[in-house]
């Protein structure tokens, strides 16, 4: 036990420690100072925009940067689908895939566009290597650099800066940050056991009988790998994701893995202080996540390492519970890497969380339905401070005194919009498409597991969709070519489009009316923002909310199951 627990606090301290440094690069990337990569990328950058047409110099409304991310992301989707039902014609296809159904295709090519990468189908058996590569691959780099432009303009509006120019900070965003760190960790990756070739699937003798072959599938998985991880895109090369031993074969690629996904969302907060010239409530946010993440994971492992009581009274002792989990890493990075997955919203499994205690299918539902510890690629951070508007407004409807943020006057329109992004939105793509298949039990959900758990695995589909996070509870035929499987793979692309589009334009939106109200003088009557009581509010508020709107889905699912195991039922 004790050595599982200094495994995370070990992990833990280094985000901490790699968290500021990584933020004050980015902040420095997209002020525009210099970086030890100007000279070779700035010549490059203004080629690319001259060819493009594209003029760094235009600042863009809310409006407009909305449009381009909507055109950008369409054009691209039209482009891999393609790419993917014309698979069984392209090279790089060793085993003569032909294309999937037109619905797994359309689901796929949506899934990966808004960095969800929910997949209803297994990579290796399904998809070519140019398909993965050239397509999913590629999405990888826009998508998560979309998310992460998003998060930075959404940060200059809140500070009364213009919002910037789309294509740029998306180009920005690959160049300076997602390409030159992938390819760092692609090369660790490789170091460390992950394969990245081209060649066709290695056909060996069983162990059993030296009669009988088997395929072992290789592919281009290392690069593939690592931008999955940093850009917290999740979709796996292999169907069992981060838990296949070539995706993911060592306690050391498993620490790389889990400190990329949490690289650029931890950064964010202290690019945030750095722009916004307040390191102070940068920390002091930071500080609140970091606990409300640090209180998941020890209620996540407590119920992994107590294992289930059922299983424990057959055996005569306490045994953690290792059902679904890979031995190489344990109860211990499994409950880290859950957790780390679900809140920073990257989806990647290194075990099954279908097979974990309530504990961890109450958290990892929880970190799907607030969306800020850590959160998505950039949109995380802006959904967090999205909450602090509305903390502001709380705090002063009960103190009396106008609601500032920033220097800001919190108004209607800002209120409009954090509360339809954060109460409307969410729960509408999640709840009601959730309740049309659970009121279709065999038709619609084709749920493996009836009652309490099958209500978790049908909530947790869309809440994943929705929150952009793209892991599963499993148990569900959704990668069937029959009815079951074309609901899930149509229904859940309201939940993809819906939980991605429609918050990133009322972000720009919000951000883009802040960057236009005149500052407001500091006085003694103005509601500070960093000090640790308003955190705390915040906190409060954050959690009031995500229980009013969901406590009683969680009280169906994994509450109810908890009360079961524990009656022995």
């Amino acid at each position: 036990m004790l050595q599982g627990w200094i495994q995370i606090g070990l992990t833990l301290v280094l985000i901490v420690a790699i968290a500021p440094i990584f933020g004050g690069y980015i902040a420095r990337v997209f002020l525009g100072q210099k970086t030890i990569l100007d000279s070779v990328l700035n010549p490059f950058e203004r080629l690319l925009f001259n060819l493009s047409g594209v003029k760094p110099e235009t600042q863009m409304t809310g409006w407009q940067y909305a449009r381009a991310v909507l055109y950008s992301s369409l054009a691209m989707s039209i482009l891999v689908f393609s790419l993917i039902m014309f698979q069984g014609a392209l090279p790089f296809n060793p085993t003569a895939l032909s294309a999937p159904t037109w619905d797994t295709a359309l689901h796929t090519t949506i899934s990966f566009i808004t960095n969800t990468d929910q997949q209803h189908y297994s990579g290796e058996t399904t998809l070519s290597y140019a398909s993965q590569t050239l397509g999913l691959g590629f999405m990888f780099f826009t998508s998560a650099a979309t998310g992460l432009a998003v998060g930075i303009a959404f940060i200059r509006g809140l500070t009364g800066r213009s919002l910037g120019n789309f294509y740029v900070d998306l180009t920005k965003s690959i160049t300076r940050i997602l390409l030159p760190i992938s390819i760092i960790g692609t090369i660790a990756f490789i170091a460390a056991g992950v394969p990245e070739t081209l060649a066709g699937p290695v056909v060996v003798p069983t162990l059993e009988d030296p009669n009988i072959s088997q395929a072992i599938a290789l592919g281009p998985v290392a690069h593939f790998e690592f931008i999955k991880q940093l850009g917290e895109n999740g979709g796996g090369f292999y169907a069992i994701n981060s838990a296949h031993p070539f995706e993911n074969p060592s306690g050391f690629s498993n620490l790389l893995q889990t400190l990329a996904m949490v690289a650029i969302p931890t950064a964010l907060i202290h690019t945030y202080g750095i722009i916004a010239n307040n390191r102070k409530q940068a920390w002091l946010l930071f500080g609140m996540v970091f606990i409300l993440y640090v209180a998941f994971i020890i209620v996540t492992g407590i119920g992994e390492y107590q294992g289930n009581p059922l299983v424990n009274s057959l055996l005569g002792s306490q045994s953690p519970n290792l059902e679904g989990k890979e031995v190489r890493f344990g109860w211990a990075q499994s409950a880290l890497f859950a957790v780390t997955t679900t809140g920073t919203m990257t989806g990647a499994v290194n075990s099954l969380h279908d097979s974990f205690m309530p504990n961890g299918g109450f958290i990892t539902l929880s970190n799907l339905f607030l969306q800020i510890i850590w959160g998505g690629q950039g949109t995380g951070t802006a959904y967090l401070f999205a909450y602090s508007i509305l903390a502001v407004f709380v705090t002063g409807l009960m103190v009396g005194r106008t609601p500032e943020f920033l220097g800001r006057k919190i108004e209607k329109n800002e209120v409009v919009l954090t509360s339809f992004l954060i109460l409307l939105i969410h729960p509408i793509v999640i709840l009601i498409p959730a309740a049309i298949a659970l009121a279709f039990p065999d038709q619609l959900a084709g749920i493996s597991n009836p009652g309490f758990h099958g209500i978790s695995q049908v909530v947790y589909e869309y809440a994943s969709a929705a929150a952009n996070n793209g892991s599963g509870f499993e148990g569900l035929a959704d990668s069937q070519p029959a009815a079951t499987g074309l609901w899930w793979n149509l229904s859940t692309c309201v939940s993809l489009l819906g939980g991605r589009f429609i918050p990133i334009t009322a972000l720009l939106l919000l951000a883009d009316g802040m960057s236009r109200k005149q500052p407001v003088a500091m006085t003694t009557g103005t509601l500070r923002t960093d000090t640790v009581l308003f955190t705390s509010v915040t906190a409060g508020v954050i959690l009031v909310m995500g229980s009013l709107t969901f406590f009683p889905v969680l009280a169906l699912g994994p509450i109810a199951e908890a009360f079961l195991i524990a009656r022995g039922g």
